[in-house]
């Protein structure tokens, strides 16, 4: 077996999704580093790569809209670099994947540097105003605080890393563009989006529409029962102003609202999800030295659905999830000596939440809470000729407030928590073309309010119609610890060769547990004390203007250590594969005409802890290809034809909690731009 992973490797080490274009090629001192390589997600600031101690990928504005979003994700923006299991279950449904050998919630999500809901968020935001994404690999930053949501697989940690989506800011001409679409499944899809500036005020606006009869998207036979197409609307409205006061200082507004309707393939089984964004941001360079910038969010998700009677398909109950978050963040950063970066701040966080059932037109609450996350936080980061140094410290304080668990007043009315966390770093440069560099961090996690009270009683247990999760009031907080090292070596000016280390381990982890089927059931557990370890490998390479390729391999193994409970002892931890493997390549062909096809392969994973009850997955490959051909331009405006083929092989590979992707899908657009 290992045999064969080897030869795939040295096949195909996968494509980054940071491939070089020829014509951004530039040489910094000599060495041959891309512009798209200044980053800001590592100090908040624009940075060189090799001034940074991770591994930070960039994912660039083009490369964005050349990927076909299969389930309408943002998080797919990342889905073809190394690490990464991007795995969202449906379009009606989030992102279950992995991060540096752990589930999805040790990745922070970030947009524009505020954190978001990896679980929420990626299925509402779009990805047309994006400038570009970066993906910082490796050890928690110090510099953000955990996401405070309680829904899906609850509070969320940059332990494996951070994803961090950047909106467009500065404007340098007007733009109009008008979209139509038709896909599979009757998919009708049409935008509209204009940007623009005047002065110093730039802007960009837009929206969106996408209906579709979509399809069975369980396993035969599924807890999803669903016997007609499962339809859906989903409807997006945005905006963004970004006014510069001066040439050090500026101010941003950016609001984006998503409704999303339809119903799960079943009459009574419908939903209707809202989800509400707003962020502020306000930056000032006060002097040569010193740059300020305040932050200000807020959050609003209002996911109802119906639950019927099945087989008996009346009305059984109206369930729903509502919940407010409000991040806040200050920071300044302080250069000094040649390019040392000294970063100080402090961020909050308020968050509610708020279950409910309505039975016979009478509601009655599940889990009502509320919480604080509050934070200080120091980096230095020291470039010393060849030598960067980095550490940094957080003081971290949460408390949660509890109303009502499951229902029920709770004896303990509310629980706090206080930690110290950090991180630190080296990077070497050894020479223009190698540099090397290690990272290690803490990280805390609390459990939240869904995993504690569930959205379901215990005595729901095994009960048929009764899907969702059980509570498990006894949760402990867990502990993390990463470590990675890796270097980044140019072959050549125009071929990058990488690979990085990592390893990551966590005590009391909290895991979700699948532990019915029919009905769908899962309950949130500890799982002891889970290592996960691994190694990525990658390749990327400019041939010339009109071709590029890029390859990745990601070999992973996990250990969950539980002596006090043998079904888990030896286990591995859910939803990591243990090897992945991506490649692909993006060509310019005569008659105007441009074809990236992309190949993933996923490995072996399980949906469970227990080694009585969990079930394997994986061992798939998925082709899926991005076409596009110029149909006319003049002075004015231009026309242009985009196809999307996914899963081309029409792989139904099945899914944790039966789910299965539906298969070959596609989607041609014609996009009009003045």
């Amino acid at each position: 077996m290992y045999v064969r992973l080897l030869l795939l490797l040295l096949f195909s080490m996968s494509f980054t999704a940071t491939s070089l274009a020829a014509d951004k090629i530039a040489v910094k001192e000599g060495k041959p580093y891309a512009m798209e390589e200044m980053v800001i997600t590592e100090s908040k600031m624009p940075q060189s790569q090799d001034e940074v101690t991770h591994k930070i990928d960039v994912v660039t504005h083009d490369e964005i809209q050349n990927l076909g979003y299969t389930n309408r994700n943002v998080a797919e923006t990342f889905k073809y670099l190394p690490g990464n299991f991007v795995n969202p279950l449906s379009r009606n449904d989030a992102n279950w994947g992995a991060y540096g050998g752990l589930g999805p919630k040790y990745n922070g999500y970030l947009l524009d540097g505020l954190p978001i809901d990896s679980f929420v968020d990626t299925m509402s935001l779009d990805a047309i105003y994006l400038d570009h994404a970066e993906l910082h690999r490796g050890p928690a930053s110090v510099l953000y605080s955990n996401y405070m949501t309680m829904d899906f697989a609850g509070n969320q940690a940059p332990l494996a890393g951070i994803s961090n989506l950047i909106t467009k800011e500065r404007i340098s001409a007007p733009l109009t563009s008008v979209s139509l679409g038709y896909g599979s499944w009757n998919t009708l899809l049409a935008k509209l989006y204009h940007e623009g500036s005047k002065g110093d005020f730039h802007y960009f606006l837009g929206g969106a529409y996408e209906q579709s009869d979509y399809t069975n998207y369980g396993t035969t036979p599924s807890w999803l029962n669903m016997i007609d197409d499962p339809q859906y609307k989903k409807t997006k409205l945005y905006f963004k102003t970004t006014y510069f006061i001066s040439p050090d200082s500026k101010i941003s507004v950016f609001a984006h609202h998503t409704q999303q309707t339809g119903d799960a393939g079943r009459p009574n089984r419908g939903f209707d999800h809202q989800y509400d964004l707003i962020n502020t941001v306000y930056e000032n360079r006060l002097n040569k030295d010193l740059n300020l910038q305040f932050k200000l969010g807020y959050r609003y998700y209002d996911r109802t659905w119906q639950e019927d009677n099945f087989p008996v398909l009346s009305l059984r109950e109206k369930d729903g999830v509502r919940q407010n978050i409000v991040p806040a963040d200050l920071s300044f950063n302080y250069r000094h000596g040649a390019n040392s970066l000294l970063t100080v701040g402090s961020d909050i966080q308020f968050a509610t939440y708020e279950t409910f059932a309505e039975v016979g037109g009478v509601r009655s609450k599940g889990n009502d809470m509320d919480a604080i996350n509050s934070g200080l936080y120091i980096q230095e980061k020291a470039v010393l000729g060849d030598w960067v140094l980095r550490g940094g410290g957080r003081l971290n304080y949460t408390k949660h407030n509890y109303d009502l668990i499951s229902g029920v007043v709770p004896s303990e009315k509310d629980k706090s928590w206080s930690r110290f966390l950090w991180s630190a770093g080296v990077r070497y440069n050894a020479t223009k073309e190698i540099g090397l560099y290690a990272n290690a961090g803490s990280s805390f996690l609390v459990p939240s309010a869904r995993s504690v009270g569930g959205t379901l009683n215990l005595s729901d247990l095994g009960v048929t119609g009764k899907n969702g999760q059980l509570p498990n009031p006894g949760l402990k907080p867990e502990k993390g610890l990463g470590l990675d090292l890796g270097g980044d070596f140019w072959i050549m000016s125009n071929l990058r060769f990488g690979i990085r280390g990592f390893y990551n381990v966590i005590d009391d982890a909290i895991v979700e547990n699948v532990v019915n089927t029919t009905p769908s059931q899962s309950q949130s557990i500890n799982a002891g004390k889970s290592h996960a370890y691994g190694v990525e490998v990658e390749l990327n390479q400019m041939i010339s203007k009109s071709l590029n390729w890029f390859a990745n391999a990601t070999f992973t193994n996990t250990t969950v250590k539980n002596k006090l409970d043998m079904d888990q002892d030896g286990s591995d931890i859910p939803f990591v594969p243990n090897f992945m493997a991506n490649i692909g390549l993006t060509a310019k062909l005569p008659y105007d005409i441009a074809i990236s096809p992309y190949y993933q392969y996923t490995g072996a994973y399980f949906d469970s802890t227990s080694k009585s009850s969990r079930r394997e997955f994986g061992k798939y490959g998925v082709v899926n290809v991005n076409a596009q051909k110029l149909l006319f331009k003049n002075a004015s405006y231009r026309a242009n034809l985009s196809v999307d083929l996914n899963n081309l092989f029409n792989n139904k590979y099945e899914m944790p909690w039966q789910f299965q992707d539906p298969g070959f899908n596609a989607l041609a657009k014609v996009e009009i731009t003045f």
